[in-house]
């Protein structure tokens, strides 16, 4: 019988487009828009404490923001794209309805292994974090590459009619384009080993409607109508949010709050600055194990975590052997955690 194998974390990047938006910016492109509604200055930084997002080029997709982390995390993990057995692909956008996404990625870093998309809204990375690790411990991949490509400004509504209209729409305002990426391969697993040490999601799916982009599928397959591309906030979910993962991680994750309560950093997912500070306080643990990167990226979307885990890396706030948590939710409604030792 082969030993116990773990999923360890070799290298975690980000590729964030050089276009930035601020908040005032949007606000000036609707009344270019001629929006029946535009919000007053300093409304939009109000409500969601964002200053600004990452835009992509007019001509760069969702598999080239991937294609730009996987090169800085291949690198950082001195690994060459023939080393990767699986590529997943983990956003909420894509290229394209078909082929999955994957596939481009695949052949823009030249890579031949098997691959697929993993994607559940804003937990797509998380799921395929979970994924990886599950086929690594049972030794069906060795080494796999996670990336995630997310061009969610496409999502932004500049054109509203009233202001009931742009509430629900907010959340398309402060959404960011970002690009991720993770190594993972297969190492021993002692107890004081490093890598993926435990992962818990549960889902809600009867909140599937709260938050949506309803065009491109089989309900509205051709619609150009902003209601149905632009994203959506159907009820106060967001409102809800923080107290909903706190209350997940509490609940349900009794095990696994233990490990979180010992890591060094906790990331969790961003929508807006109000939503972020409401999640530190319902957990219940120190502001400073937390990282805000919402204020000034926006939200990233899938991109999120590991945006936060990379910046907390760069500045030395987490170091090799520290244990850190990731806690998302997404629109669905899903909730995740994952515990990992670098």
């Amino acid at each position: 019988m082969s030993p116990p194998r773990r999923a360890r974390l070799v290298s975690t990047a980000v590729h964030l487009p050089p276009r930035y938006r601020t908040m005032e910016q949007t606000r000036v492109a609707m009344a270019a828009a001629k929006s029946p509604f535009v919000p007053p200055p300093g409304l939009l930084e109000d409500l969601t404490g964002v200053r600004g997002v990452h835009v992509r080029a007019d001509d760069e997709q969702a598999s080239d923001l991937a294609v730009a982390a996987a090169v800085k995390a291949l690198e950082e993990a001195g690994t060459g794209i023939g080393e990767i057995d699986l590529l997943l692909f983990a956003s909420s956008g894509q290229d394209l309805v078909e082929p999955a996404t994957a596939h481009i990625v695949a052949a823009k870093l030249g890579a031949f292994c098997p691959v697929f998309d993993v994607k559940n809204a804003c937990n797509s990375v998380l799921n395929a974090l979970e994924t990886a690790a599950a086929f690594i411990e049972n030794g069906r991949y060795r080494t796999v590459l996670i990336a995630c490509g997310e061009t969610a400004t496409l999502t932004a509504r500049l054109h509203a009619p009233d202001h009931a209209t742009f509430m629900h729409h907010l959340p398309g305002y402060t959404v960011s384009d970002a690009g991720a990426a993770l190594v993972l391969t297969a190492g021993p697993a002692g107890p004081d080993d490093p890598g993926v040490l435990r992962t818990v999601f549960a889902a809600d799916s009867t909140a599937w409607e709260a938050c949506t982009v309803a065009a491109g599928g089989s309900m509205h397959p051709r619609s150009t109508h902003d209601d149905h591309v632009c994203l959506r906030l159907n009820d106060d979910e967001l409102t809800r949010t923080g107290r909903r993962m706190a209350g997940f991680v509490l609940e349900h994750a009794e095990e696994e709050m233990a490990l979180v309560r010992d890591s060094v950093f906790i990331a969790v997912h961003q929508i807006s600055m109000p939503q972020f500070h409401e999640a530190i306080d319902a957990l219940g643990l120190p502001a400073n194990r937390f990282q805000a990167t919402v204020d000034r990226y926006g939200n990233a979307a899938s991109a999120s975590l590991p945006l936060q885990l990379t910046v907390a890396q760069r500045s030395d706030r987490v170091m090799p052997g520290d244990t850190v948590s990731l806690i998302g939710l997404a629109s669905g409604f899903s909730i995740g955690l994952a515990v990992i030792r670098l």
